[in-house]
């Protein structure tokens, strides 16, 4: 029987960063503060952690003003969305192999 656990990536085991990849599974974009108001973290907390996401090649960025007010978007990269399908899907093999 495969152990679905090495297919858990380190990049998601924060709360934070798991929780980024959901939204913008479920979004094409959105921006910094969307993210911000759903998850309910801090600036510094948040932009830490997309950093991290950002590093990884998961996730990128877009920067733009609007209306002369800066505005971040981002987005999921291809490689970030096959790493967080892996991701989901390991965990879902182990919660099934435990029931």
């Amino acid at each position: 029987m495969k152990t679905f656990i090495n297919d858990l990536h380190k990049a998601f085991e924060s709360r934070v960063r798991l929780g980024i990849m959901a939204a913008l599974a479920v979004n094409d974009t959105l921006d910094f503060n969307a993210l911000k108001d759903y998850l309910e973290v801090t600036d510094g907390n948040l932009a830490s952690h997309l950093k991290a996401l950002e590093k990884f090649g998961f996730i990128e960025v877009r920067k733009a003003f609007v209306k002369r007010k800066p505005n971040t978007k981002y987005s999921m990269t291809t490689s970030g969305k096959k790493a967080f399908e892996i991701h989901i899907n390991a965990l879902e093999h182990l919660i099934k192999s435990q029931q």
